[in-house]
């Protein structure tokens, strides 16, 4: 059973476009998540320093005021700081944790963000000649830098689908012209298979992989058309002898009439057709008179002589479809089919009888030969095959008993 044919040549490069798409894709996905990860990483790192160093110089600021107790002077450093950018909490504590002034920026103008993380927390110790009198604790917000690195990862992204889309467009070329051959040897192999044309070649570019294989696909090729034709040759000769051997089997040799094992099956399908079709056949038996004599009186090459010309004298009176065998030596059967009444086969005994009395001769001499016929009819006479033959064999012998060279119906052959 042959593999049914896989339709759409362009498959493979579809198929190869997209593995590699997929390839590329992942690959700048990793890399972008990558240093994604690296960047926050740096970022968080950078704006916690800035965060400490903001915070310690904030506290040495503050050390002198909370040393003096100038509260209103720490409130006011502490509202100027607090204007920085991201700043969540800002506490003044004593150095038993009270608290001495709180600054909290209005944050209610600015929308909640929907990415949280968490926020920096960054303690500093206050200090004034070695003599700790409280902290500085400062909280900020990483809002910021998440919108910031949302926004260069969006830019990312629209960068990944640009060069997607690009190189979408780059390999389906390149891998088109690159799987060419392939495609084309795939086509050529489709071909070759619905039409079996096995005379087709595959062009070879390049002596690469593909080439070499297109190499070895068109020897293939050369090799199952070689064993074609002979195949056919083969089967050629064998339908050629087939048909020489069904000639000789069914028909004889010296009159090139059909012979007595044609005729048993064509009888028997000319009567199975007379009846299905309730049309009139007719049999006759026709019997050479004298032939032995000739045989006995000129030899059998003069016989063999008036049996090939008896032939063609019989053949030359049937009508078209009429059927004229040689069963025996001297003996032959005429199927008549589809006749329209029964004398027109009366009238064709008549003819047959009269074509093989004309003058014959052989070799210089006379030969003394006549006909006999026996008629019947299906299904006047029968309606099967063997009763029909022997109704026309009784017929036969009594138109031998009436004289010879003439014709007798089977209705009136004496019953036995």
């Amino acid at each position: 059973m042959q593999p049914a044919p896989v339709r759409g040549s362009a498959s493979l490069v579809r198929r190869l476009t997209a593995l590699n798409l997929a390839v590329l894709v992942l690959t700048l996905l990793s890399s972008v998540l990558l240093i994604a990860t690296l960047t926050w990483n740096l970022a968080v790192q950078r704006q916690q320093g800035a965060a400490e160093e903001s915070a310690r110089l904030l506290a040495g600021s503050l050390a002198s005021m909370v040393a003096f107790n100038d509260l209103e002077a720490a409130r006011t450093e502490l509202m100027a700081f607090a204007q920085r950018p991201g700043l969540l909490e800002l506490r003044l504590l004593s150095a038993d944790g009270h608290v001495l002034l709180e600054r909290r920026p209005d944050r209610s103008a600015t929308p909640a963000s929907f990415l949280r993380v968490a926020d920096i927390r960054v303690s500093e110790s206050i200090t004034f000649k070695d003599e700790k009198l409280g902290s500085l604790l400062l909280v900020e917000s990483l809002d910021q830098l998440v919108r910031h690195l949302l926004i260069l990862g969006l830019a990312a992204l629209a960068v990944v689908a640009l060069a997607t889309l690009t190189a979408a467009f780059g390999l389906r070329q390149v891998q088109r012209r690159a799987l060419a051959p392939i495609v084309e040897l795939g086509r050529l192999a489709e071909q070759v298979a619905e039409r079996q044309d096995f005379s087709q070649r595959v062009p070879v570019h390049r002596l690469d992989e593909v080439g070499r294989l297109a190499q070895r696909f068109n020897e293939m090729l050369a090799r199952i058309e070689v064993a074609q034709e002979q195949i056919n040759q083969r089967l050629r000769r064998e339908q050629a002898a087939g048909q020489q051997f069904q000639q000789l089997a069914h028909h004889d040799s010296l009159t090139r009439l059909p012979n007595r094992l044609f005729f048993q099956s064509a009888v028997q399908e000319m009567v199975g057709r007379s009846l299905a079709a309730k049309r009139l056949m007719g049999l006759m038996f026709i019997d050479l008179d004298n032939f032995k004599a000739v045989n006995d009186n000129h030899g059998h090459e003069a016989g063999d002589e008036v049996l090939k010309v008896v032939s063609q004298r019989m053949s030359a009176v049937l009508r078209r479809g009429d059927l004229l065998c040689r069963i025996g030596g001297d003996e032959f059967a005429l199927l008549l089919p589809e006749l329209d009444e029964t004398v027109l086969a009366e009238q064709m005994a008549q003819r047959l009888i009269n074509s093989v009395r004309a003058p014959l001769v052989v070799s210089g001499a006379l030969m003394p030969v006549g006909a006999t016929v026996g008629l019947a009819f299906c299904p006047l006479d029968a309606q099967h095959p063997d009763a029909l033959l022997n109704a026309a064999d009784v017929a036969m012998y009594a138109a031998k008993r009436a004289g010879k060279n003439c014709y007798r119906r089977a209705e009136h052959a004496p019953q036995p």
